[in-house]
């Protein structure tokens, strides 16, 4: 025995650098692979609710604390499959909210009419207090956007280039759809015409780049998706890809080029490339506030 464990060190010296030389490689395989496949395989399915405070002067205190969930960019396709996103619209429902609002681009890829009908049902179970509100995105239309069109009514969603208010207390706060800025534009000044200059009003649009088109209408509050907060967000840099004209417009509340306030969700899907880094997909909570 004692031989045995003098002689063993020796004769098994090289079995052993050999082993742990391999449990190393193996051990910087594992977090070389881990670190390669976390923006593709784990961090775009680590949904987060984040809650925002809004600013908003003019809000009327009738709706003070109004709170609204944004939806956007759920891409449901490759990567993105449909018991996840089952999952989103569970928890969207589940929160606390008044209205909920979507801002586009369900489905990913183009002449995808068998993904916009397996979507679209899903997306119909969203419920809140006060309605659920959806315009469309430039995936949709590249989709289908007939089907898209079709659903959007049918969902009983449908702000696409339409208004609607809410009141209280004699006091009005209006909601509106813009059309996607790529596919189906049409201008915000024609949106809004109907809508009477002192209330409020709150307008969807997929693309933030919409904030900076051609009218002379007051814009309250803009919601959008599109940018998916870059999906790449490098510390110290930002995100490499943006796509969209106004590089200002990445993630949260912004302010447009003719200082009216824009929020840009990082939404839940992919587009570009399918990776997320530093940039977790969200379920946007937005409380509005009229104190800063």
């Amino acid at each position: 025995m004692d031989i045995e464990n003098e002689i063993c060190p020796v004769i098994s010296q090289g079995k052993m650098m050999g082993r742990r030389h391999f449990l190393k490689s193996l051990v910087v395989a594992g977090i070389t692979g881990l670190i390669g496949s976390y923006p593709i395989f784990i961090e775009r399915y680590l949904v987060q609710i984040n809650r925002y405070r809004i600013p908003v002067p003019r809000l009327p205190h009738q709706f003070q604390g109004l709170t609204i969930v944004h939806l956007t960019d759920l891409h449901y396709g490759f990567l993105v499959p449909l018991f996840f996103l089952e999952g989103v619209i569970r928890k969207a429902n589940s929160l606390k909210k008044d209205l909920i609002v979507c801002t586009g681009d369900y489905v990913q890829g183009r002449g995808s009419v068998e993904g916009i009908d397996r979507i679209w049902p899903v997306l119909s179970e969203l419920k809140a207090p006060m309605g659920v509100y959806s315009v469309l995105g430039n995936h949709d239309h590249w989709a289908d956007f007939s089907r898209s069109a079709y659903w959007l009514q049918r969902s009983g969603q449908n702000l696409r280039h339409r208004i609607h208010y809410f009141e209280r207390e004699g006091k009005r706060l209006w909601i509106a759809g813009c059309g996607d800025l790529w596919e189906d534009h049409r201008s915000v000044e024609e949106i809004l015409k109907d809508v009477p200059p002192e209330d409020y009003r709150i307008v969807l649009a997929h693309n933030p780049d919409t904030a900076d088109t051609d009218f002379s209408q007051r814009i309250d509050l803009m919601i959008c998706g599109h940018t998916h907060g870059g999906q790449v967000n490098i510390p110290f840099y930002g995100s490499p890809v943006l796509p969209v004209k106004n590089k200002n417009y990445s993630f949260g509340l912004k302010e447009s080029r003719r200082g009216q306030p824009v929020f840009i969700s990082k939404g839940i899907g992919w587009a570009v490339y399918p990776v997320r880094f530093n940039c977790f997909p969200e379920i946007a909570v937005l409380e509005l506030t009229n104190s800063v």
